[in-house]
């Protein structure tokens, strides 16, 4: 991919991140951290990588994203808002009583949203039955899921690994966010799930380990897993929680917590953006 589309989606990223801060702390409630360590992949998968249609959500030969890490639901609004799923404005609505932007992902209300998430550990498991699924029916759509490293805590992660491994799902791949921090602090201080690598390929996965925040090394790593035959791939991708906003970076305390009117400027600042209001 050259340089220019490389540089045009990190552009589309650095918006992206605005619109989180700006959605979160409008709402004064959501995770912060797990969206902007994630949003470099979500602006990979929805603008360059994923096959969709935002004026038919429900278009048969689309690729399936399933946001495993619920939490992490602005990361995902974001992206559907500047895709064309929804006007921007709704991003505004977020967790207010009656907006289709809930506090995690659900399909009944959001277009564009496949499942409903935010129990920890279920989403890779979903994701097995959608490729299945699209597998019994000769299609030649792909399914992404993005899970969080706390999230691997979940025993069900490991046997959904597992089957996916077993029934060589390679119309699968798998995001892992490895941002190290939890809401209750370090990873690797609150259940050690290293090494991630290893443990994928252990169970038959194949992996490619990448700077989370590199786009060029995230779109490379995307068109490789579509290459893959027999196997599911797992994108480990290294990240910092908080990524962009110099003080929420690698702060366990920004988890769950919004920005407030004292900081809000000072993010967008840092994300080279004004604040107008």
């Amino acid at each position: 991919m050259d340089s220019e589309k490389i540089r045009l989606l990190e552009d589309k990223a650095r918006q992206l991140r605005v619109a989180i801060v700006k959605t979160l702390h409008k709402s004064q409630s959501g995770h912060t951290g797990g969206s902007l360590s994630a949003i470099d992949m979500v602006t990979a998968l929805y603008f360059h990588t994923m096959r969709h249609k935002p004026d038919e959500p429900a278009w048969a030969g689309r690729d399936r994203f399933v946001l495993c890490k619920g939490h992490a639901a602005p990361a995902l609004y974001v992206a559907l808002a500047e895709a064309g799923y929804f006007p921007k404005e709704d991003l505004m609505t977020l967790r207010r009583l009656g907006s289709h932007l809930q506090g995690h992902p659900d399909s009944k209300v959001t277009p564009g949203v496949e499942v409903c998430t935010g129990s920890l550990g279920q989403g890779l498991s979903m994701a097995n039955g959608m490729a299945l699924g699209l597998r019994l029916d000769g299609s030649a759509s792909r399914v992404y899921a993005l899970l969080g490293d706390g999230e691997l805590q979940e025993g069900q992660v490991w046997e959904a690994a597992m089957a996916a491994g077993h029934y060589k799902l390679d119309n699968l791949c798998a995001l892992i966010d490895v941002n190290r921090l939890q809401i209750d602090g370090e990873v690797a201080k609150v259940m050690n799930v290293e090494p991630v690598t290893d443990k994928f390929r252990a169970f038959g996965w194949n992996v490619i380990d990448v700077d989370g925040h590199s786009m060029a090394a995230i779109v490379a790593a995307l068109e490789q897993a579509a290459t893959v035959k027999g196997q599911p791939t797992a994108i480990v991708a290294r990240t910092v929680k908080g990524k962009g906003v110099s003080f929420f970076e690698n702060k366990a305390s920004y988890h769950g917590v919004a920005p407030s009117d004292e900081e809000l400027p000072k993010a967008l600042e840092c994300l080279g953006e004004q604040c107008n209001l």
